[in-house]
């Protein structure tokens, strides 16, 4: 089988300059990529994160069972699987792994890894994180009956659990290593990918060198790779501009796409894709007064997204208003029922009015808060700023804290933030994903706003087992009109991305995902 059941072919445009003609030349073997990664990854674990700066840092040491093949996206092609079958009722998925395949340090894969690994990810040890957990808390055995196949018996039928095994979070890992110390992967890379470990300097780059004994024939085209961190967006540019980096793989704004283009005309290579990605709104309801809906909501009903959407636009990678799910994919919400819910209306002169009454009805009709934010110039920086500005307008008081990524990261899993801005990081347009990100906290360490909603929970387990599209959205929409109502976390905007390269980098493939395409295998140098 080789595509999703409820996959779709997404609506991305994509601006490739030239590239058609010249990907149809034949791939050169040799040379060192050299990347921007615009954040330094906390720890190595793809399990356990949600940021792009964890998979742009392990991504190339590592391999899934499945994977997305971007040329025809949502299709899905195997990766560590030679074949997969899947029974009529959907209650079993059988893989047969490609034979002969080893981790880098000498001993074969079996299935017995794949195992392992998905036991960690759906129940993980005492210590061990996994923001995977809710995603396949529906498999209910992993038999292994040779050392090459593997069938995942499910307690319960998931519409989407095809487009879950292609996840770029699920990097195989060792069961060797993970029974010497199930937190290894923190620290750890032994993967069966096609780069090797080379060194990690921090705050400096991570590097990687061809994988010789790698299992696909041919493959990797490049020597090695380095991944550059570059938390200043001036001085990404600057190496972009100079030669010294030949890509950026996340996005960048649309003046940031202008200044790259007058400087270096047809030397450069944009292509743009509307974004599986936005950043939301995320009040701790652990603390007050933000364990009062009142207050949450007050304050989602003061922000203008419409209006923000206009001016956000023009100078940053954040774009389109949505709720849960991407924006004109087919599960979304049209934007006439969107403006129905708390925080999307466009009468925001009425909605404020409201806001400042629901503030004075808590007790907090003067309020003061830290909002908590990451450091990152594109796009938490100019968010930040406009939602100050925007609670401004109904009498409250903002501080703006922001810091790196590793630190942002603790406090948001530790609840030491009052508001925050957090974000939903899909790799594809799957409202199982979507809505897994706001299930109670008992359910899955994604949900930052450590809220407990049963109404929620229920609602996301009657959508996971429906198949029938119609009744999917309906389930949708409920869940939406549940989670807005409450306010505990809600989308701010969507992300449009925007990724340049030299046009001597060939081979690597746009999507609307960032955390797709950070593999590298199929990557050259035209030089």
């Amino acid at each position: 089988m080789k595509t999703t059941i409820l996959g779709f072919l997404g609506a991305f445009a994509l601006t490739i300059a030239g590239a058609t003609a010249s990907q149809a030349q034949q791939p050169k073997r040799g040379g060192t990529l050299q990347f921007a990664i615009s954040a330094e990854t906390p720890n190595y674990d793809c399990h356990g994160s949600d940021t792009y700066a964890t998979l742009h840092f392990t991504a190339p040491f590592y391999n899934t069972l499945l994977r997305f093949n971007l040329a025809k996206f949502p299709e899905i092609e195997g990766d560590l699987a030679d074949s997969w079958t899947i029974a009529p009722d959907l209650m079993s998925y059988t893989f047969k792994l490609h034979p002969g395949v080893k981790f880098h340090d000498g001993t074969p894969l079996t299935s017995a890894d794949v195992k392992a690994t998905y036991d960690r990810m759906r129940n993980p040890p005492a210590g061990v994180v996994s923001t995977r957990q809710a995603t396949f808390a529906d498999v209910g055995t992993i038999e292994t009956p040779d050392a090459n196949t593997v069938i995942f018996k499910m307690k319960a039928v998931n519409a989407s659990m095809l487009d879950h095994f292609a996840s770029p979070w699920n990097c195989i890992y060792s069961a060797k290593d993970l029974a010497a110390d199930p937190n290894a992967p923190k620290t750890k890379i032994n993967g069966t990918g096609p780069f090797v470990f080379v060194e990690h300097v921090k705050g400096g780059h991570v590097a990687g060198k061809r994988n010789d004994n790698y299992f696909k024939p041919g493959l990797p085209y490049l020597d090695g790779f380095r991944g550059v961190f570059t938390l200043q967006a001036a001085a990404m540019l600057n190496a972009i501009q100079g030669g010294q980096l030949l890509a950026e793989y996340r996005g960048i704004s649309p003046a940031e796409r202008d200044r790259l283009v007058a400087a270096m005309g047809d030397k450069i290579r944009i292509e743009e894709s509307s974004w599986t990605i936005n950043l939301l709104i995320t009040f701790n309801t652990e603390k007050k007064p933000f364990d009062d809906v009142r207050v949450r909501k007050a304050l989602l009903m003061a922000i203008d997204r419409w209006g923000g959407s206009q001016g956000l636009s023009r100078i940053s990678t954040l774009r389109s208003v949505g709720g849960v799910l991407r924006p004109g994919s087919p599960l979304a919400t049209p934007d006439a029922e969107l403006e129905k819910l708390p925080g999307f209306s466009r009468n925001i002169a009425a909605a404020r009015a409201e806001a400042k009454k629901l503030l004075a009805e808590a007790g907090v009709p003067n309020l003061k808060f830290t909002l908590w934010n990451r450091n990152l110039a594109m796009p938490y920086t100019p968010a930040g700023i406009f939602l100050v500005d925007q609670w401004r307008q109904i009498g409250v008081q903002v501080e703006h804290k922001q810091s790196d990524t590793s630190p942002y990261i603790a406090a948001m899993s530790s609840g030491n933030f009052d508001v925050a801005i957090d974000f939903s990081n899909l790799f594809m347009d799957d409202s199982t994903l979507a809505l897994a990100k706001y299930l109670s906290v008992d359910r899955t360490p994604q949900n930052m706003s450590r809220s407990k909603d049963p109404e929620l929970d229920k609602l996301f387990d009657q959508h996971v087992r429906e198949r029938d599209v119609e009744k999917r959205k309906a389930l949708i929409r409920a869940f939406e009109k549940r989670l807005f109502e409450q306010g505990y976390q809600q989308p701010l905007l969507w992300w449009h991305r925007i990724v340049p390269s030299h046009k001597v980098v060939m081979g690597w493939k746009m999507s609307p995902s960032h955390l797709l395409g950070a593999q590298l295998e199929d990557v050259w140098l035209n030089q």
